[in-house]
């Protein structure tokens, strides 16, 4: 029997692994998303744009850029964050790459 670790239920490669990567970042906008999953940031944010059309996620405005979280109004919010929980147990590579990046900003005058 073969397992198969890279899955697309949520209709395409980039929407799951993206829908995968946001439940890791908390939120997350396409750029950032694009880079964490190499991947245009048009297929990035064609993905996120269906998933906001299907009340997966959440997007708003922050400045000029469109940050997304998972739906909070979802029905099944506690189920999919346990389903894409264990999406994100199989994909280990995504889950080291969530964790080497830095969100915040350098301490001004701190020396690299």
């Amino acid at each position: 029997m073969v397992v198969k670790t890279v899955s697309s239920p949520f209709g395409g490669k980039a929407r799951t692994r993206a829908l995968v990567a946001l439940s890791l970042l908390g939120s997350s906008f396409p750029r950032e998303l694009s880079r964490l999953l190499t991947a245009p940031v048009s297929a990035i944010s064609r993905a996120l744009y269906g998933l906001e059309r299907d009340a997966l996620v959440a997007g708003r405005l922050v400045g000029r850029t469109r940050v997304f979280v998972l739906n909070p109004a979802y029905f099944a919010k506690r189920e999919l964050q346990v389903y894409l929980a264990r999406l994100a147990d199989a994909d280990t590579e995504l889950r080291t790459q969530v964790e080497s990046l830095r969100r915040r900003p350098r301490r001004s005058g701190k020396p690299l």
